[in-house]
């Protein structure tokens, strides 16, 4: 196995509507960012692979249209994953172990302010038995809050207080869309209230991934990536137990979570509910760091949230805040699918 690092990350502020901006618009400032960091220009990136979803710009391989913000020519190395951006850094690490490159630049985005987000998430739905149905994201993040009530493991104060904690955190985060005491609210979906869903915005984010010495050369402190995996649940919502993530907690194990302690972990939980599921399939205790940056309660932009996560996990080891940091991504309802990454420093790893 190559030692592979995240060597930089960036992201857009993220904004409740950005309707003046197109994607290219919103990726671009973003781009050079992350390329200046390095040192390095686009034709010097060994591979490139991102992640979006055409539903939410409601237009057939609109991915192609971002690539004007990369620069397709001369001719680059180029994929892309209709996922979060998550799992276009996991594609790209796969890139980077084949050997076929040296470095990869990942980035990803999302624009949910034109469309209804809540109604486009159920195209995730089984097509035959769940869709028809038109269940939207947030009345199924309520089932799983629900169950998580009647088992015993919450309530609706403690889901408040994993709210609060959630946005003061990112009180310090410069690009955070929800930050400081902002109102639980009336109930949107029974039990949760408006405090407990996260902020509709639009955002992009992006990162570049190297190898080895090239890592050790473009970066003072590389966040290297000691272990990564993802893994699914049953698509039947009914066949699944709500208050679990066996996926995640699967994972976490292949990815070398439980090896050793983490001090930091950056949790893909758009509900807190989901922080609620998290916590007890990672094992995460107290003194854990969860979010820090006030994970996607504070911001989460559709399709970029889960590479933001694993970002923010190696801006702090970038920064010397974290010498082992665990980070998650997830997409589809109810924690269908789970990414885990485990992240270290240089002096972690000696």
């Amino acid at each position: 196995m190559r030692d592979v690092a995240i060597v930089a990350f960036a992201q857009s502020a993220h904004r409740r509507r950005t309707d003046e901006l197109s994607e290219v618009d919103l990726l671009m400032p973003v781009l050079h960012e992350v390329l200046g960091a390095t040192g390095l220009k686009a034709n010097e990136i060994g591979f490139t692979c991102s992640g979006s979803a055409d539903y939410l710009a409601g237009r057939a391989f609109s991915f192609t249209m971002a690539l004007d913000g990369v620069g397709a020519h001369p001719p680059i190395s180029e994929s892309h994953v209709e996922m979060d951006g998550a799992w276009a850094l996991y594609e790209a690490w796969v890139k980077i172990q084949t050997g076929e490159a040296d470095t990869a630049l990942v980035y990803s985005y999302g624009k949910s302010s034109p469309g209804r987000v809540r109604d486009v998430l159920t195209r995730q739905l089984d097509p035959y038995y769940l869709a028809p149905l038109w269940p939207d994201s947030v009345a199924l993040a309520a089932l799983q809050a629900q169950a998580l009530i009647d088992a015993g493991y919450t309530d609706e104060p403690a889901l408040a207080e994993v709210a609060a904690r959630n946005r003061t955190a990112a009180v310090g985060n410069s690009y955070a869309q929800l930050t400081g005491d902002v109102p639980a609210g009336d109930h949107l979906v029974r039990p949760l209230r408006t405090g407990d869903c996260p902020p509709i915005g639009d955002g992009a984010a992006a990162v570049v991934l190297a190898a080895g010495d090239t890592a050790r050369e473009l970066c003072e402190r590389p966040a290297w990536i000691r272990g990564i995996d993802h893994r699914i649940e049953a698509h039947g919502l009914g066949v699944r137990d709500l208050t679990d993530s066996p996926s995640a907690r699967l994972a976490a194990q292949h990815a070398g979570a439980f090896e050793r302690p983490v001090d930091t972990a950056e949790l893909h939980a758009p509900f807190t509910s989901q922080e609620v599921v998290l916590r007890k399939a990672l094992g995460l205790g107290d003194d854990v760091r969860v979010n820090p940056s006030g994970g996607a309660l504070a911001a989460n932009p559709v399709m970029a949230a889960g590479l933001i996560r694993l970002g923010e996990a190696a801006a702090r080891i970038h920064r010397g805040e974290s010498d082992r940091a665990l980070a998650h991504a997830t997409s589809g309802p109810c924690l269908q699918q789970n990414l885990v990454a485990v992240l270290e420093g240089e002096s972690a790893h000696a």
